[in-house]
């Protein structure tokens, strides 16, 4: 075996298909050496950050013989003949491996060269298991004095640090998994957003709320006005809807004797993609017996500050640098009283259609002539004029009965309903109110509905007949809250996207349908553009898997076996 085959190393400038062919060559080394390239097993007795706490105090140059066996992902390698550092990272965070030649070869004795093949045969992105006791160096750095190792998984392909860095934002998305690695922000990020759900769980049970889960797939989307994804049971021969909500099983559950319970999961709206919204998102509805619209705001605003000051330590937050105070009360506000504040706009006195269409004429309300009743135009007024303006959480009360189809008319203001909104940095991240519990009354606004989704609009509701039958037997008194997680999640770790706070957020198919490609021969870029729009530059491609894709009967294909995830790729649109 020649020297070159026995240590193959790249070249700084390897394509990214030969730094993978040569990872394989160390994997066949790897095992010739009777050894395990993908490991089944490896007992950890610490974690890095755990060591980091503990043993933060140590003086340079001091060693404690403590043994401990740790695992993790080579973030970095340096070498000096005999001696060498490694980075390693865990869940936790990073360490320093102490690599001695003599330490290594005297204690893996079942190895010939054991301390070389480790320098020779792993690459950063390697997944390392270690053995050995506590050392700091005498520059200071905290590390695992090794005198054993295993090469737990042998990865193909290099980190993006050592690529092309991970700089594309779809990138990331897409493959997040890479994104946790070189990111621990990142890690911090979904960790966080771990603890928040865990607390808003622990918050209601406290309060005596029980969790059911209700179905996603129904026979009717209800609950709000948004488009369903629509899929078709073969068995049952019939269309059904993945869940816009859970608002009318978990009412069905109050109608059968239950008084406080919630459900904390996915829902799925079939509409645009924004920095706000996702198709697929994680929403907690709760309900309550017994309590009204004022109640329920009380939890909502102790539930929120709780839930900051167990995650974070504080209640107030910084949020794309605007600070916002979180402490309770929180300012309640009518959305009549909100929109004469910004508009000058009394829709109150309104008696008549075209008055009230006028005045939002005066004031720039957009489209205000699409619109055929005062509370949807006070309700584009508020949208368009108020809401982005509302930094502090602020709660708007009081909505017109025309875009409020579930909740209880107002005790005291006729055309309004007992309804709430929460609104911080601008976005809307609760929504509650008094529950509608007359079943003619909710017939009719429900068939009101479904004359607006049979002349077009597709957000609305249909009558749901088994939901107005259940009423019928009876619900008592009932409030109801909905509070986005996603964008509380947002909120509470200072993510402006809310791609930025779902680990696989929905992103547009990677298509292996091709338009067309071209390539520049010189720079060695290999241009794809997909029937679905997507346009990529493919980096490092040599000439021959051009050549290979021109020829390939099966395009696509070809893209999938020899293109995709193997070479660095800019994405153009």
């Amino acid at each position: 075996m020649s020297k070159s085959k026995q240590n193959p190393q790249p070249d700084n400038n390897s394509t990214l298909e030969e730094i993978r062919n040569t990872r394989l060559e160390k994997v066949a080394q790897i095992k010739e050496l009777g050894l395990n390239p993908y490991a089944y097993k490896w007992e950890i007795s610490h974690h890095c950050q755990q060591l980091q706490d503990t043993y933060q105090n140590l003086e340079n140059g001091q060693e404690i013989e403590v043994k401990v066996s740790l695992a993790g992902r080579i973030l970095a390698r340096r070498v000096f003949g005999k001696l060498a550092f490694f980075s390693l990272q865990d869940e936790s965070g990073t360490i320093q491996l102490y690599l001695d030649k003599n330490k290594i070869d005297a204690v893996m004795t079942n190895i010939e060269n054991a301390f070389k093949n480790l320098t020779k045969l792993t690459d950063v992105g390697d997944i390392l298991g270690v053995k050995g006791t506590i050392k700091r160096t005498e520059k200071g750095e905290l590390s695992i004095y090794v005198g054993e190792y295993a090469i737990l998984t042998k990865s193909l392909l290099p980190l993006p640090d050592k690529w092309h860095g991970l700089t594309d934002t779809e990138k990331r998305y897409r493959q997040r998994y890479v994104d946790l690695i070189v990111n621990p922000e990142v890690r911090n990020t979904f960790r966080t957003r771990a603890k928040i759900t865990a607390g808003i769980r622990r918050y209601l049970e406290d309060k005596e709320f029980l969790e059911i889960e209700t179905p996603v797939l129904q026979s009717e989307a209800g609950g709000a006005e948004a488009r369903p994804f629509i899929t078709y049971h073969n068995t049952l021969k019939m269309d059904l809807y993945l869940r816009i909500a859970t608002e009318l099983h978990l009412k069905r559950l109050v109608v059968g004797g239950f008084e406080r319970v919630f459900e904390l999961g996915r829902i799925f709206r079939n509409e645009g993609v924004s920095t706000k919204h996702n198709p697929e998102f994680t929403s907690i509805e709760v309900y309550q017996a017994y309590g009204d619209y004022d109640d329920m705001m009380n939890l909502t605003e102790d539930l929120i500050q709780t839930v900051a000051q167990q995650t974070l330590g504080k209640t107030s937050v910084e949020y794309q640098g605007e600070s916002i105070n979180l402490q309770a009360p929180w300012r309640r506000e009518t959305m009549h009283n909100l929109v004469q504040e910004k508009t000058g706009i009394d829709f109150t006195v309104f008696t008549d259609i075209t008055s009230a269409k006028k005045a939002c004429e005066e004031v720039v309300i957009k489209d205000y002539e699409k619109y055929n009743t005062i509370g949807e135009l006070l309700n584009q007024a508020f949208e368009q004029k108020v809401e982005e303006t509302l930094i502090q959480p602020t709660f708007v009360t009081d909505y017109p009965v025309e875009i409020s189809p579930l909740a209880k008319p107002h005790r005291s203001k006729p055309g309004l309903v007992e309804r709430f909104e929460l609104f911080i940095v601008g976005r809307e991240l609760a929504n509650g109110f008094s529950e509608l519990t007359d079943p003619v009354d909710q017939r009719q606004r429900l068939e009101a509905q479904a004359q607006k989704k049979e002349a077009g609009d597709v957000e609305a509701h249909s009558v749901d007949e088994d939901f107005v039958t259940a009423l019928e037997y009876g619900m008592p008194p009932t409030v109801g809250l909905g509070i986005g997680i996603d964008r509380l999640v947002m909120l509470l770790t200072n993510s402006e996207s809310i791609r930025d706070v779902i680990a696989f957020p929905l992103l547009k198919s990677h298509s292996v349908a091709i338009h067309e490609f071209d390539y520049d021969e010189e720079k060695q870029i290999l241009r794809i553009v997909f029937e679905n729009g997507g346009i990529y530059q493919y980096h490092d491609v040599p000439s021959n898997i051009y050549k290979g894709l021109k020829d390939a009967p099966s395009k696509g294909q070809y893209v999938n076996q020899q293109i995709r995830d193997k070479f660095g790729f800019d994405h153009e649109n």
